[in-house]
């Protein structure tokens, strides 16, 4: 077995499409091919399922996709070991996050870690959602990353760094944009713009709750996974939504932040890791958030 066939094996894994990791990779399809074959014939059971339109990970596949990004993850360690100076701390951490809902806890925390350890590499991976997050912790797709709080897993360790208040993110030309503060019911017969029911978004999850508990079913009129182009269809018109507040510095041209009355209903943000891989760059990341991004009383 060769590194470069586990190289090869995660970025056609990674992108499920030889046309599109065999430019990632800068080689040709055919050659890219050959490689995973060898590596299937090496290990003896497929990897792939292909077919004329589709590639997919077999259960082997699956299985194998961990083990393979920790044999890589320890060739980078050792490459960057003979390069380190001397006691540094080196490594790859790999951080998922959801975007605009992370603006003011993601870049203190990586400008802080490239500040104190500059010989740990990090590499950001956008659009992850809590359920997702959670699933490539367990698997070591990722290293760290942003939640939505609670989770309901034994797996992945946790720690609560941030909890805003909701609000709802209204089209300017609203009846109520002008008001200081409005009561969730008085949107009950608004159409909502939120993130895929499917996705596991913890930001869903409670928004949609909290409209229950205000006696009211959402009638979702569209579906989008990027919480910032939530608040451009908003601006363009297609409905409200549900947001936290730390959003509202950002909400686009044509659309108001308008705190909610009443008990506040909170999004709670964490940090989830897998405890069963901490390296030594993971470790001292953890340090670091717990500086820079203390849990609140």
């Amino acid at each position: 077995m060769e590194i470069r066939w586990l190289q090869a094996f995660v970025a056609v894994a990674e992108e499920l499409h030889f046309g599109r990791a065999a430019a990632r990779l800068q080689m040709a399809q055919s050659p890219l091919s050959q490689t995973v074959r060898k590596l299937e014939k090496d290990i003896g059971v497929p990897l792939f399922e292909r077919s004329t339109r589709s590639v997919a990970l077999t259960s082997a596949g699956h299985t194998f996709l961990p083990h393979a990004y920790r044999i890589l993850e320890s060739v980078d360690i050792a490459r960057q070991a003979s390069r380190a100076s001397a006691g540094g701390v080196y490594g790859r951490i790999k951080i998922g996050f959801t975007g605009v809902l992370n603006h003011l806890s993601l870049p203190p925390l990586t400008r802080a870690l490239r500040q104190r350890y500059p010989d740990i590499e990090l590499t950001l991976v956008g659009r992850i959602m809590t359920r997702e997050a959670l699933s490539q912790l367990d698997s070591g797709a990722l290293d760290l990353a942003f939640v939505g709080l609670p989770v309901e897993t034994a797996s992945v360790s946790t720690r609560l760094i941030r909890r805003e208040p909701f609000g709802a993110v209204l089209p300017a030309d609203h009846p109520l944009a002008s008001e200081p503060e409005i009561d969730l019911c008085d949107l009950a017969d608004d159409g909502f713009v939120t993130t895929p029911l499917s996705a596991g978004s913890a930001l869903q999850e409670v928004a949609m709750r909290a409209c229950v508990d205000a006696g009211f079913r959402p009638r979702v009129v569209q579906e989008i996974t990027d919480p910032y182009m939530i608040l451009m269809l908003v601006a363009t018109g297609v409905g409200v939504a549900l947001m936290t507040s730390g959003i509202a510095a950002l909400t686009p041209p044509g659309t108001v932040f308008v705190p909610l009355t009443g008990e506040p209903i909170y999004m709670n943000h964490g940090l989830a890791w897998s405890p069963r891989r901490v390296s030594d760059a993971l470790r001292v990341a953890l340090a670091v958030s717990e500086d820079i991004l203390p849990t609140p009383d």
